[in-house]
C-alpha cells in the first residue's frame, strides 16, 4: 500500500480535545515519525496557534515546512511548567526530531551536588550525575531560581556553596555564614549538621521556612515597604520552584508509541528468522576524518538498548577511509574475542568443530540461561568470572552490499557463518541479506523497520560520540606541541606516564622529572608552561 496516496487528515478537529494544562506536544508526519516536540504552559492555546490562518500567514519558512509535513499530533499533560521543560528535553533526546534545534547538543539541566564525605561539604552545581558517592538533587528546570535558592541557603542556613575544600579565611570571617554563629566559631562536625539540614531543605522540607518568608513579606507590605515585600515574594517563588518535588522522566516513563517486543516479533517475521532476535548487535563506522577512524557496536536486548554491552573501537589496520575494510576489522575483533572468551570459560567449547561453532555455542547458552555477552573491555575479578556465553540473534551492519560482504567474510573465517546478519543502507532504508541479490524494503510505518532505524541511529550516535571524545583529547594534547623542549617522543613519554594533559598539569615538578627522558630542568619548564596555559 502506498502511503503517499492517503489523504492528509484535518488535525484541527483534534485541537478542541486538547486540555488547558501544561505539557508537551509531539507533531508527527505521515509515516508516524515524530518531527517536532514542543512544550506549553497551556497546551490548547499553544497547539491551536499553529493552525490559525493569521499565524500561518506570518510564520517563518521552517514552521510552514513543518506544518506542511504534520499529519497528526499528540499531547501529554504534566503537573507544572517546569516539568514540561524537563519532559520536552527528554523527548527530544529520544526522538531527535528533524525540526528541533534545542537540546540536540545533549543539553543537561542543572543538578546540585554535595559530597558528605568531605570535611566541609559544599553545595555545588553539576550537569551530570556520577556514581561517586555524592548526593545529587534535581534536575532543576529554572537555573535562575536555583541560584537564588543557593544564595538563600548561604545566608539562612549558613552552608558553603561553590568552590572546593575547607572554608577560606574570608568565608570563616564572613557574616553571611552566621546561623547563629560564624563558621570560624564552629567545628567541622557542627557544620556538617548545617549541611544535613540544608539537604532536608532541598528535599522539600521547606514549608516552615517559606511560611516565615511569607509572614515577613506581609509585614513589609503592611509597613508600605513594597520593595522589600517584592523581594521576599520573588524569593518565596524561587524557593517553591526549587524545593517542589519534581518527577524524573526516565526512558520507561516517557510517552511513546513504541512497543519494543512487538517490533522484535515483527522483525523476526519480516526477516524469516528461526526465532525472535532477543539480542541484536549493530556496527557503525565513523570516519569523519582520517585522523581517527572509529567504530561502535551497540546492543539491543528485547528491543531496547542494553548500554552495559556497548563497545567502541579504534580502527588499527586500515589506512585512510575504507568503510569495507574497517567493518571487516571490527567484526573480526568482536567475534574472535567472543570465541576466545567462550573457549577460555568453557572447556566444552573445545569439543565442537569449526563447522558447528554456532551450534556449539548455542548449546553452552542453554546451559547458562542467564548468560550475558562476554565482558570484553571490562576487568573482572577471578571470583566474579562465571562461564557465560551469548551470541547475538541478529547482527546488523550500517551500510549496503559492500559492508555486509566484508562482515560475512570475517564471520565465515571464524566459523560463524550461520549467524543471521543483515546490512541496512540508509539512503532508501534497504535491507541487504547474504545470498539475496535484491534488497528487502519494509513498509515505512512498520515496527520492524522502526526498530532497525533505532538501533542503527544509536550505533551512529555512539560512534560519533567516541570520535568527538578522541578529537577533544587530541586537541588537549596538542598544547604540549607548543612547550619548548618537548619533542614528539617526550610528549608520548609524558602522556603515557600521566594519561592526560589534565593529570600532567596537576603533577609536581618532582613527579614530572621522574619520567624517563625528562630531566629536572625540562620538568620545571613543562610545569611552568602548563600553569601559564
Amino acid at each position: 500500500m502506498a502511503l503517499s496516496t492517503k489523504e492528509k487528515p484535518d488535525v484541527r478537529k483534534k485541537v478542541h480535545e486538547v486540555p488547558h494544562k501544561p505539557g508537551v506536544y509531539l507533531m508527527r508526519d505521515r509515516f508516524n515519525r515524530v518531527i517536532y516536540v514542543g512544550k506549553a504552559r497551556d497546551l490548547r492555546k499553544r497547539v491551536s496557534s499553529y493552525f490559525l490562518p493569521s499565524k500561518l500567514a506570518v510564520a517563518d519558512i521552517k514552521t510552514r515546512a513543518m506544518l506542511d509535513a504534520v499529519w497528526d499530533f499528540e499531547t501529554h499533560t504534566v503537573r507544572s511548567e517546569a516539568e514540561s521543560v524537563l519532559l520536552e528535553g527528554k523527548l527530544i533526546k529520544e526522538y531527535r526530531p528533524r525540526y528541533n534545534l534545542s537540546f540536540r547538543d545533549d543539553k543537561r539541566f542543572l543538578l546540585v551536588k554535595i559530597d558528605m564525605s568531605e570535611e566541609w561539604p559544599r553545595f555545588r552545581l553539576a550537569r551530570f550525575k556520577k556514581d561517586d558517592g555524592a548526593r545529587y538533587f534535581g534536575p532543576y528546570a529554572h537555573s535562575g531560581a536555583l541560584r537564588q535558592t543557593l544564595n538563600f541557603m548561604r545566608k539562612k542556613l549558613g552552608v558553603l556553596t561553590f568552590g572546593r575544600g575547607s572554608p577560606t579565611e574570608r568565608e570563616l570571617k564572613s557574616a553571611t555564614y552566621q546561623v547563629p554563629t560564624r563558621l570560624s566559631q564552629i567545628t567541622a562536625e557542627q557544620y556538617r549538621e548545617r549541611a544535613a539540614q540544608a539537604c532536608e531543605f532541598l528535599e522539600g522540607h521547606s514549608r516552615e521556612m517559606i511560611a516565615t518568608l511569607e509572614e515577613e513579606m506581609r509585614k513589609a507590605a503592611g509597613k508600605m515597604d513594597f520593595e522589600k515585600a517584592a523581594e521576599l515574594r520573588n524569593m518565596t517563588e524561587d524557593l517553591r520552584s526549587t524545593t517542589k518535588p519534581m518527577r524524573r522522566f526516565t526512558r520507561g516513563s516517557l510517552p511513546s508509541a513504541i512497543d519494543p517486543l512487538a517490533d522484535v516479533r515483527s522483525l523476526a517475521e519480516a526477516l524469516q528468522l528461526p526465532r525472535p532476535p532477543v539480542v541484536m548487535e549493530c556496527f557503525d563506522i565513523s570516519n569523519i576524518s582520517t585522523t581517527h577512524v572509529v567504530a561502535s557496536m551497540v546492543c539491543f536486548r528485547d528491543g531496547v538498548p542494553d548500554k552495559d554491552c556497548y563497545r567502541r573501537y579504534r580502527v588499527r589496520t586500515v589506512e585512510g577511509q575504507d568503510d569495507f575494510a574497517s567493518m571487516a576489522e571490527v567484526v573480526r575483533r568482536r567475534y574472535s574475542r567472543v570465541l576466545l572468551e567462550a573457549r577460555e570459560m568453557n572447556s566444552e567449547a573445545a569439543e565442537f568443530s569449526q563447522e558447528e561453532t554456532v551450534e556449539g555455542l548455542r548449546r553452552l547458552e542453554e546451559k547458562t540461561p542467564n548468560a550475558q555477552p562476554p565482558t570484553s573491555n571490562v576487568q573482572v575479578g577471578e571470583e566474579d568470572r562465571t562461564p557465560l556465553v551469548r551470541l547475538p540473534d541478529l547482527i546488523i551492519v550500517d551500510g549496503g552490499k559492500g559492508q555486509l560482504s566484508s562482515a560475512c567474510r570475517e564471520l565465515q573465517r571464524l566459523g560463524l557463518h550461520d549467524l543471521p546478519i543483515i546490512g541496512l543502507a540508509k539512503e532508501h532504508e534497504e535491507i541487504y541479506r547474504p545470498g539475496r541479490a535484491l534488497p528487502l524494503q519494509l513498509p515505512v510505518d512498520s515496527g520492524a523497520l522502526r526498530l532497525l532505524q533505532r538501533i542503527r541511529d544509536e550505533a551512529h550516535r555512539f560512534a560519533n560520540a567516541y570520535h568527538q571524545l578522541l578529537m577533544k583529547k587530541r586537541i588537549g594534547e596538542s598544547i604540549l606541541d607548543d612547550c619548548p623542549g618537548v619533542s614528539q617522543n617526550r610528549k608520548n613519554l609524558l602522556l603515557r606516564r600521566f594519561g592526560s594533559v589534565n593529570r600532567l598539569r596537576k603533577a609536581s615538578v618532582e613527579e614530572i622529572a621522574a619520567t624517563e627522558g625528562i630531566g629536572p630542568k625540562l620538568a620545571q619548564e613543562v610545569h611552568r608552561f602548563l600553569q601559564r596555559h
